[in-house]
């Protein structure tokens, strides 16, 4: 398994925590499926089966007249408190399990709920493998996003990377046996 450490973020853990305070939970129905726009809903027939929570950074790079997206790195943690680190995200988009498995996603939508904060997306699952939480994942929702925008001043040489902090729920579908 990749291994992700908050600590070589420099100082990421406080500041995501306190990006994490300033946001506002989205009232999550019965089913335990967040409220979306409609565009981010996911297919009748998958019901979500986990739900974490991410501390990490958008990384973007330079190319000498704006910034490009260039991965995200984060911890997802059982609750917001940042208690029980669960996975790990990073390129793909991939979330990799303590226990094992692995889902990599590919966007389906997005829509901008607050303009200071990265979108909401609706993923659905390229691959899912191994044992544990992302077993049989077939879609991702991430939502109740805070930072984790690019740079809004130009960056000073081309190559340049910038760290941003966010915050995000993700949660995990599987369809409904």
């Amino acid at each position: 398994m990749k291994t992700i450490q908050l600590t070589a973020f420099g100082g990421l853990r406080a500041h995501a925590f306190a990006l994490a305070l300033g946001v506002i939970a989205v009232a999550a129905r019965a089913d335990r499926t967040p409220e979306v726009p409609a565009g981010l809903q996911v297919p009748e027939g998958n019901k979500v089966e986990f739900h974490a929570y991410a501390v990490g950074v958008q990384i973007y790079q330079w190319n000498g007249t704006a910034w490009v997206f260039v991965a995200p790195e984060a911890v997802l943690f059982a609750d917001a408190g940042a208690h029980g680190e669960v996975a790990i995200h990073y390129a793909g988009p991939t979330w990799e399990s303590n226990s094992g498995s692995k889902v990599v996603g590919a966007r389906v939508a997005g829509a901008t709920v607050d303009p200071t904060a990265i979108p909401w997306l609706l993923l659905q699952a390229k691959t899912a493998e191994g044992p544990g939480i992302f077993a049989r994942t077939t879609y991702i929702q991430r939502v109740n996003t805070a930072g984790g925008i690019a740079p809004a001043t130009a960056g000073s040489s081309v190559g340049q990377q910038a760290r941003v902090p966010y915050t995000a729920e993700y949660y995990f579908y599987r369809a409904q046996d």
